[in-house]
């Protein structure tokens, strides 16, 4: 039994480093993705998959809004996170924070707001 345990131990200790270099996230928000019909999306819509990466990129100079935040499947523009829901993603990434995203859900429907679901994700690092 003290073999087993100082087995384990040493296990365990070896592993610490590891547990170290793993990363969590924070949910900031899941949003529709806005302008779906008016940008790439559709023709890129049999390659993306639930779970895939996204790009936020920060648009202050936006003429038809000033918190616009674009969003970017593979480097080609695919969206934008609505205006209702920006506001905290503008500012969080105007002050210098990194964000995450990835799409949550595809549905094949008419109606281009229910078409694409992300999520927003802010990545905490080990101290």
């Amino acid at each position: 039994m003290r073999r087993r345990l100082a087995w384990l131990c040493l296990v365990w200790m070896w592993a610490l480093p590891l547990h170290a270099q793993v990363a969590a996230h924070i949910l900031l928000q899941d949003s529709p993705l806005a302008g779906f019909q008016y940008h790439a999306g559709k023709a890129l819509w049999p390659q993306m998959r639930v779970g895939d990466a996204l790009t936020l990129v920060r648009e202050p100079d936006n003429a038809h809004d000033a918190r616009a935040v674009r969003v970017e499947w593979q480097g080609r523009k695919i969206g934008y996170v609505p205006r209702r829901e920006n506001a905290d993603v503008a500012r969080l990434m105007d002050g210098g924070q990194q964000l995450a995203a990835r799409i949550t859900r595809l549905a094949e429907v008419r109606d281009p707001w229910s078409r694409v679901r992300f999520e927003i994700l802010i990545p905490l690092r080990p101290d």
